[in-house]
């Protein structure tokens, strides 16, 4: 089977609508000792399709609009956060404590671009705030990888020790990983849906989530890219954060496109969340599993008091197995599921040309809510939908063959970057690379300052 046939049907997808997409194979795209690049046209792909298919039926079409997937337009959209530029400036990626780091028996990678993740990485190895990379590498170097990243996990820090792929998957949590679909999709309630507006079949761009209202609760990096793309689709996407929990700025700029943002304290301002979900369609979460769910925010409690919700999540080992309440983000997981050793060499760890399976499972998730709701104009009911990074991360080391490329090269992201006028100044960005006849080819709306709208919908 290949990747787009295996990642339309993991989202539960009519396999004669494959039908409709074509693709444009580009030579030198995302080039990886894995399948990255067909790793990437089929999560894509498979969105693409999947909007396409919401279209149709919204607009009350004979046929489901044909889908184009251009390898370009895939590299330079996985590549969104490096071609980001503000005002000429380059965005900040990684800050200097988040790297590999030599230990006293092999390698580990630590990610501290948060301010508590830092604190918490250089307080659990017993440094003082202000300790500079060359201090940390002193101290990492006198001890053994898995030390450091238990040690750094129990302090609630950020640090995975680098295993192969033998290693990972002699462990508990890979075989908790495999044992679970690419996708897991679940009904939780049976009242009849919302009916969404039909669409006018004439409109363009024709915008498969128009007045759909999408609470965004995600943060880093695949979320916020599900988010985004149902943001292009039309959807009303109000992004919410703690007021206390700021995001990185570049970050928040390159994924903030066709969104609002607001902060929001969800102990102090209990009645203005239950406000907003009373009228939301869908909501999106990407904190570590149970983290939200002591807010009575778990999908079960949410679609309780929200019949017919959608709610989507994604974490990055799934929420299951010892390491199911485990923080995570795409470099940790490459480095923990053998990624970084099958990309590296003999002398130095590797990594993906792209942070892949953030921008892969993203839009994966954006997918799944568009099945889902097509599946709820059939039948009702309020549906979750669950991704996880080590997940897909398995797909692409177990599940996907490679296939030659053998279309034109790749010339570079230019014909794919665009730049606009914004409130955080003037922004070359990736234009996205999810593609149907008739649908949208840019945001509607720029990004916005973090936190500078109102916790209500429009």
């Amino acid at each position: 089977m290949t990747a787009i046939k295996f990642g339309w049907s993991a989202l539960g997808g009519d396999p004669t609508l494959l039908a409709r997409l074509t693709t444009v194979v580009r030579e030198g795209a995302l080039d990886a000792r894995l399948p990255v690049r067909e790793l990437a046209r089929a999560c894509v792909g498979s969105c693409a399709l999947a909007a396409a298919e919401l279209a149709a039926r919204r607009a009350g079409l004979a046929e489901v609009p044909g889908v184009r997937v251009d390898d370009g337009a895939v590299a330079a959209a996985f590549h969104s956060e490096r071609h980001l530029l503000v005002d000429g400036r380059a965005p900040v990626v990684f800050a200097p404590l988040s790297r590999f780091w030599r230990t006293a028996d092999g390698w580990v990678r630590t990610h501290a671009n948060y301010p508590h993740h830092r604190a918490r990485l250089l307080g659990a190895l017993g440094l003082p705030a202000d300790a500079s990379p060359e201090a940390l590498a002193d101290r990492l170097a006198e001890r053994s990888a898995g030390e450091v990243e238990e040690a750094v996990y129990e302090a609630g820090g950020l640090a995975v020790a680098l295993r192969t792929p033998k290693e990972w998957a002699a462990t508990e949590q890979a075989a908790e990983v495999a044992a679970r679909p690419l996708v897991e999709r679940e009904r939780l309630d049976f009242p009849h849906a919302r009916v969404l507006a039909p669409l006018d079949p004439a409109a363009s761009p024709l915008l498969p989530a128009a007045g759909l209202r999408v609470l965004d609760l995600t943060r880093v990096l695949a979320g916020p890219v599900a988010t985004r793309t149902l943001a292009l689709l039309g959807a009303d996407v109000l992004r919410v954060d703690a007021p206390w929990l700021p995001e990185l700025p570049d970050q928040h700029a390159d994924t903030g496109f066709g969104k609002r943002s607001a902060t929001l304290d969800l102990t102090a301002d209990r009645d203005t969340f239950e406000e907003l979900l009373a009228a939301a369609d869908v909501v999106v979460t990407g904190y570590r599993p149970g983290a939200l769910d002591r807010f009575g925010l778990s999908p079960q409690e949410l679609c309780a008091r929200r019949p017919g919700l959608v709610v989507a999540q994604v974490s990055a080992w799934g929420a299951y197995g010892p390491w199911g309440g485990r923080r995570g983000f795409d470099s940790l997981v490459q480095v923990a599921t053998g990624i970084a050793a099958t990309e590296g060499s003999a002398e130095e760890p590797g990594a993906l040309p792209a942070q892949a399976l953030d921008h892969g499972t993203g839009y994966l998730l954006a997918a799944a809510v568009l099945r889902a709701l097509t599946e709820q104009s059939y039948d009702g009911g309020g549906r979750l939908v669950r991704l996880a990074l080590a997940r897909t991360a398995r797909w692409l080391t177990d599940g996907i063959r490679p296939t030659a490329a053998t279309g034109a090269p790749y010339e570079g992201p230019d014909a794919w970057l665009a730049e606009t006028d914004s409130p955080l100044g003037r922004l070359r960005h990736a234009l996205p690379p999810v593609s149907f006849a008739g649908g949208p080819a840019d945001w509607a709306r720029p990004p916005v300052p973090w936190g500078s709208d109102g916790a209500r919908w429009r």
